[in-house]
């Protein structure tokens, strides 16, 4: 069954390039380029590597356009189990997280405009433009903290949509509201609790594959809402074959 025919995958394929694309400024160009507490050796990185730097940049704005197309197309996929809770994703899965994308590369060019260098910065020497640097990558982290929380929320109206659809399997919906709840707790040890952030991240690396398992599911098998006014079917193994 092609994408055209099945919304599952056109949703899967999304949330597919949004896996790839969101680690690279997320996880790859800090463990690249970031020397944590030295902030002349971070900027001397960024300096060397502003290409790797940029494509951060590029990855986070693609990130932002992707998250509005992938909760539209969860929206086609659900409107008709639930439209509230469809719209509830299209708020807090596409707009308001495409918006913090967009703050977090406005941190990110500031950091880029002092590497590398314009006259009216020429006041502050080269150690305090290197703590702004630091300054603004911090900004950064801490926009993708206050992201968690919504990358956690949108989960829950995403994870009761999938419980009630009956054409996708209940487990995942239940699996993606550990994954919610998780992210909520993530994001809250990063605001009151800074110090066990990575701690908890790495304990909490289970409950965060829902996703994934959402993703392979609507790559593999896919998905079809049922059409209005036939009543819903409970999936059997015959019926998931044939989806």
């Amino acid at each position: 069954m092609n994408s055209t025919r099945n919304p599952g995958r056109v949703a899967g394929l999304w949330y597919l390039l949004l896996v790839f694309l969101g680690p690279v400024r997320l996880m790859y160009i800090p463990s690249k380029l970031f020397v944590h507490g030295n902030a002349g050796g971070t900027a001397s990185n960024i300096a060397a590597h502003e290409w790797l730097f940029r494509l951060g940049i590029v990855s986070d704005l693609a990130c932002a356009v992707i998250l509005i197309f992938l909760a539209l197309a969860f929206y086609r996929l659900f409107k008709d189990v639930n439209q509230n809770l469809a719209v509830l994703v299209i708020i807090f899965g596409g707009i308001m997280p495409a918006l913090l994308n967009f703050v977090g590369v406005v941190s990110d060019a500031g950091a880029l405009t002092i590497v590398n260098g314009t006259d009216f910065l020429s006041v502050f020497s080269k150690p305090q433009q290197d703590a702004l640097v630091l300054l603004f990558l911090r900004l950064h982290d801490h926009q993708n903290t206050a992201a968690e929380i919504l990358w956690g929320v949108w989960l829950f109206p995403l994870s009761i949509l999938v419980y009630k659809s009956r054409f996708l399997p209940r487990f995942l919906g239940i699996w993606l509201t550990i994954n919610g709840v998780t992210y909520v707790i993530l994001s809250l040890t990063g605001i009151l609790m800074p110090q066990y952030s990575s701690k908890a991240f790495i304990y909490a690396q289970p409950a965060l594959f829902g996703e994934i398992a959402l993703v392979l599911w609507l790559l593999i098998k896919g998905a079809k809402p049922r059409v209005p006014g036939v009543p819903p079917v409970s999936p059997t193994p015959g019926h998931t074959a044939a989806l």
